[in-house]
């Protein structure tokens, strides 16, 4: 007779965050030996679902994770895990907790923000309780590959998108990098995430491009989670790219969490600035005025309607475009949002940023 194997495995999930959900899943299932619950890319559906159950007052982020909250438990998740974050949203993790209740869903809830104090007894604890048998050491491990993988990740996305639009043939960029995460997606170890990223890496510094003398230049700055995640900025740095610009955007977990603390970047802009002005603010005014000084063409500004940190950095961003003569577009977004109205606004920026360009040479 035939012994079928129960896997007695949960089944996590994550609400989608751009694609770090690929390194969440690789230490969920390498570490914590749990299933990781990967969801397909987010929908306009996934966000009006969101909103639906969502108060008014709420946020982009918050309607946008807990869209993939409900469509993670509907999948089948046993455990969702919310995601914490750096303002108010570290506040949402107890109000989703108690929508999805009222929904009726008895699903086990994680509030990520709980265990942000990063006290390390804390986050081991965590483990045990997501898996009572976890390996620490393996655990351990996993966790350091899943840092690099997400390092790996922000370092082929930026390489893509400052390059994506000048390629010599059409769709080669965008075909290394759909690769390079689906590789991402499957890796079970150290060595396939490395050598995934170098295959990628080596593919896309050997493309031909046809970059101009004098490409056009922008950086991205704003709120974390709508500056990062595409689908909740509408795919801005896919327009910018398609209508010929040379992109870079700063926030990423990288650089915002394992190379530069809000701290540490606050003499740099004390010009501007002489205190904290709440989460990611000071990354936008560090980066929005490292790409003045280093010649970039235009600035976009991305925040989530009524964001107050972002709402105190819109003066800065002023003060720098007035001393450095770059041009800022300012985006908020809700949930409700014309693809047609973004696309004018970016073509008549980048309009704009080519005709000065032209006149400055």
């Amino acid at each position: 007779m035939e012994i079928i194997k129960i896997d007695d495995r949960k089944k996590l999930a994550f609400p989608r965050f751009h694609h770090y959900n690929l390194a969440i899943r690789y230490i969920v299932e390498q570490g914590l030996e749990q299933n990781y619950l990967l969801l397909p890319e987010a929908t306009k559906e996934t966000t009006e679902l969101g909103s639906k159950y969502s108060p008014d007052y709420a946020c982009a982020p918050f309607k946008h994770t807990l869209g993939s909250l409900i469509e993670a438990v509907n999948a089948g998740a046993d455990i969702v895990i919310e995601t914490g974050g750096l303002c108010r949203l570290d506040y949402y993790g107890a109000l989703q907790r108690e929508i999805l209740r009222e929904l009726g869903y008895r699903c086990e809830f994680v509030n990520l923000a709980e265990y942000m104090g990063g006290k390390k007894k804390e986050m081991i604890w965590l483990a045990k309780r997501l898996n009572p048998k976890v390996n620490i050491p393996k655990l351990l491990a996993a966790v350091y590959d899943g840092v690099k993988m997400a390092e790996y990740l922000d370092d082929i996305e930026a390489l893509y998108y400052r390059n994506a639009g000048f390629e010599a043939q059409e769709g080669s960029y965008r075909k290394a990098y759909r690769q390079f995460l689906l590789e991402m997606q499957v890796a079970e170890n150290h060595g396939e995430i490395r050598d995934g990223y170098q295959k990628a890496k080596q593919i896309m510094e050997n493309l031909e491009l046809r970059r101009s003398q004098y490409p056009v230049r922008i950086g991205v700055v704003g709120e974390y989670f709508t500056a990062m995640d595409a689908h909740s900025n509408q795919y801005l740095q896919e327009k910018l790219i398609r209508l010929g610009a040379s992109v870079e955007r700063y926030l990423n977990v990288t650089n915002c969490h394992f190379r530069a603390k809000e701290s540490a970047l606050r003499p740099r802009i004390r010009d501007y600035v002489q205190f904290n002005m709440g989460p990611t603010t000071t990354w936008t005014i560090h980066a929005a005025l490292d790409y003045a000084k280093r010649g970039f063409d235009g600035i976009v500004h991305v925040k989530s309607f009524g964001c107050t940190p972002e709402l105190d950095a819109v003066p800065v961003l002023q003060n720098i475009s007035r001393d450095y003569h770059i041009p800022v577009l300012y985006l908020s977004y809700d949930t409700q949002n014309s693809d047609t109205g973004l696309d004018t606004r970016l073509e008549a920026f980048y309009d704009m940023l080519e005709r000065k360009k032209k006149v400055l040479r």
